[in-house]
Order: structure tokens, then C-alpha cells, then sequence
């Protein structure tokens, strides 16, 4: 086990070193950064300026070493725009992108599990057939529409929500559903194929033998068992939902990251920008780490891959 800890973090590393390298050479593929900072109408002695201010001047190998040595020492650098340093800047907007994550993540759960039992109960039936038709209309409406759809519905229409900010748990719950809709298909096929595959086993057979009510068979011993893998692809799901918050989070006006990086984008802030890629990515990295590491634990033949 230790050894394929050792493998997978060592992989994780090597991956978090070229999702830096990306982050930082996004800077030079947007074209000149010294004539992005400066503006339309800026003199070559503004743009030579800021070229010596910021070192890029320098030659790229360095300016990456001396901007990766900043990041392992804490320096997180001072965004363009804000005029403050990037660190405690992100750090504020943090809480708003985990925990619209999280309760995306427990709809997702809420929309997937019952429509996985249900449908795996009721297997190629017309249930099974409308459960998957749900989830893959989920996955074929792109979350952007579906939240404009919520805020028709929702704020126009029946002004029940708020359309945009933050502070309250109201502004979090069409964001919520927005994001967690459209992972919930990946969580519903999941538990439908967990399902199938627990009710026909041996185990299940007797307990209904035994004479057990179908609820305990279900829910007790059938989805304890199927949910395992769930668990494992939660931690994989969540990342993927603190990255796709940029759309969402836009849309609602959250002051989260992913609106703090839509801001960056349009003001060419690109310190701020870099970090943000950067923490998404690595956050992501070590859910995937954390999620290898359960399904290692769960199912010892994996250690041997």
C-alpha cells in the first residue's frame, strides 16, 4: 500500500509541475505581456518600463524559476487590477467556490441516487428508460442555459430567488442546482450499474429468502454496497465542480473564484489569473490523489496496477 502511495504522489507531483509550467506560459500565449499590462496607446518607454518592472525582460526559463521559488516561499505575487496581493485576494473568494461546490455535489447526490436505485429496480422498464432519459438530458444541457432557464423561472417569473450575489444561502441555491444537475448523470449510471450488479448476487437472494422487507434489502444491503464506488468518484466529481463554477459563478454574480477569475481575464490580471488555474488544478490533483488512494484501499487488486 505504501508503495502505491509513493507511486501516486509522485505522479501527482510531476503533474502539478506541468500544470504550473501551463499556467505560467499562458502569460507569454496571449501574446506581449508587457504590452497586455501597459494598455492601447502606451509609449515604448511604458512598455520598456513595465518589461523591467515585472523582469520580463529576462529570459523565460528564469523568470519561471524565479516565479516557482516565490510560490514555494508563500509570495503569491500582487494582482495588476486589484492592487493587492494575490494571496489573501483568493483566499477570500475561496469559501464561496467550496462551498458552492460542496452543495452542488450533495444535489448531484440527491438527483442520482434514487434515480439509480429506481432504475436499477425496475431495469429495462419504461422507469429505467425515463431515470436515464433525465440523465442524459442533464448531461446534454449545458449548465449556463439551464441556469438562465432557473432564473426565468425562479426570479422572474415566481421571484422566489434572488438573481444575483452572494451573503445568503438563498443566492447558493440555483447555482447549486445549476452545477450539481449537470453531474448528477455520471453519479446516476454509476449506482444503476452498482445496483444491477448487487441484486443479482448471492447474498441478496437470501436475504430476500429470508423473508427481509424490500426496503431493508434496498437500502441496507443492496446500495450499501453499490455506493461504494460513489465515494470515490465524489472526491473526482468535486473537483470538477470547483472548475466549472467560472461559468456559473459569472452568470450569478458569486463572489467567488470563478468570477474572480472571469475578472481577471477581461482586466488582464494575469498574476491573479495564473494562481487561480494554478490552485484549481492542484486542488483537483489531490482529490484524484485522495480518491486513488480509497479505491486502493477499498479494493486491494488495484495496488498492483
Amino acid at each position: 500500500m505504501l508503495g502505491y502511495i509513493s507511486r501516486r504522489l509522485g505522479l501527482a507531483v510531476l503533474v502539478a509541475l506541468t500544470v504550473s509550467i501551463l499556467a505560467y506560459m499562458m502569460l507569454h500565449l496571449t501574446g506581449d505581456p508587457a504590452l497586455a499590462l501597459a494598455g492601447e496607446g502606451a509609449s515604448q518607454a511604458d512598455i520598456d518600463l513595465i518589461r523591467q518592472t515585472y523582469g520580463l525582460d529576462r529570459p523565460l526559463v528564469v523568470q519561471y524559476g524565479d516565479w516557482l521559488w516565490q510560490l514555494l516561499r508563500g509570495d503569491l505575487g500582487t494582482s495588476v487590477y486589484f492592487k493587492t496581493a494575490v494571496g489573501p485576494l483568493i483566499m477570500s473568494k475561496l469559501e464561496t467556490t467550496m462551498l458552492l461546490a460542496v452543495c452542488s455535489l450533495i444535489v448531484a447526490l440527491v438527483i442520482s441516487i434514487p434515480l439509480g436505485v429506481l432504475a436499477a429496480i425496475y431495469k429495462n422498464s419504461w422507469i429505467d428508460r425515463v431515470c436515464l432519459a433525465i440523465a442524459v438530458f442533464g448531461q446534454a444541457l449545458p449548465n449556463f442555459f439551464f441556469a438562465l432557464i432557473l432564473i426565468m423561472l425562479f426570479s422572474i417569473t415566481w421571484r422566489m430567488l434572488p438573481v444575483s450575489g452572494s451573503g445568503t444561502w438563498q443566492h447558493l441555491v440555483m447555482p447549486s442546482i445549476a452545477l450539481g444537475y449537470y453531474a448528477a448523470p455520471a453519479f446516476m449510471r454509476l449506482i444503476r450499474a452498482g445496483m444491477i450488479e448487487v441484486l443479482g448476487a448471492d447474498y441478496i437472494r437470501t436475504a430476500r429468502a429470508k423473508g427481509l422487507p424490500p426496503g431493508v434489502v434496498i437500502f441496507k444491503h443492496a446500495l450499501r454496497n453499490a455506493i461504494v464506488p460513489v465515494v470515490a468518484l465524489a472526491a473526482v466529481q468535486l473537483g470538477f465542480l470547483l472548475g466549472g463554477s467560472v461559468v456559473i459563478e459569472t452568470i450569478f454574480a458569486l463572489d467567488g473564484l470563478g468570477y474572480l477569475a472571469y475578472q481577471s481575464i477581461t482586466f488582464k490580471d494575469y498574476p491573479v489569473t495564473q494562481i487561480i488555474v494554478l490552485l484549481l488544478s492542484v486542488i483537483y490533483i489531490l482529490l484524484t490523489l485522495a480518491s486513488d488512494i480509497a479505491n486502493a484501499w477499498l479494493d486491494p487488486r488495484i495496488r498492483v496496477v
